[in-house]
């Protein structure tokens, strides 16, 4: 079984219900095992339209679904709960991004692992450090606690 984290955010409807819906789903696959949770965070948006906070958490989960087919998944259960297309990094009922999976590095049109811009946002480093602060980024071989105290 691999390690993986992802992040999940919503910022529409009952936030912190959405999530936790989205979990559920997730842990629901028979080839997935979510493993941990962080706590929800309260952040601001990072780009986009004006539009109202997020709620943001990490989870740590095993699967042996391979990168592309997870992220598939994870696409579905947005749909399931009520995303629509719309403005890049605009307004959401929930969205799921692989963040790390294993020390693989996945980078063409369709997906970037680890996520392109997570060494970047504290919204999700927070949550990550607080279920796994040892981990290292595969790239740049920084531990999470190091690069979110960059940010800090």
């Amino acid at each position: 079984m691999t390690k993986v984290y992802a992040g999940l955010g919503s910022n529409l409807g009952n936030k912190r219900e959405n999530i936790i819906s989205a979990i559920d789903r997730i842990d629901a696959y028979e080839e997935i095992c979510v493993k941990e949770k962080s706590d929800f965070y309260n952040t601001t948006p990072v780009g986009g339209p004006p539009q109202p906070d997020y709620v943001n958490c990490v989870i740590g989960l095993e699967t042996e679904i391979e990168p592309h087919t997870l992220l598939k998944e994870f696409k579905e259960i947005e749909i399931e709960l009520g995303r629509k297309p719309g403005v890049r990094w605009g307004p959401r009922i929930v969205d799921i991004d692989i963040l790390l999976y294993g020390d693989r590095i996945v980078n063409d049109h369709n997906l970037k692992i680890p996520h392109e811009r997570m060494h970047e946002r504290v919204f999700v480093l927070g949550p990550l450090y607080e279920i796994s602060p040892d981990i290292k980024h595969p790239v740049s071989g920084i531990s999470i606690s190091d690069l979110l105290e960059k940010l800090k």
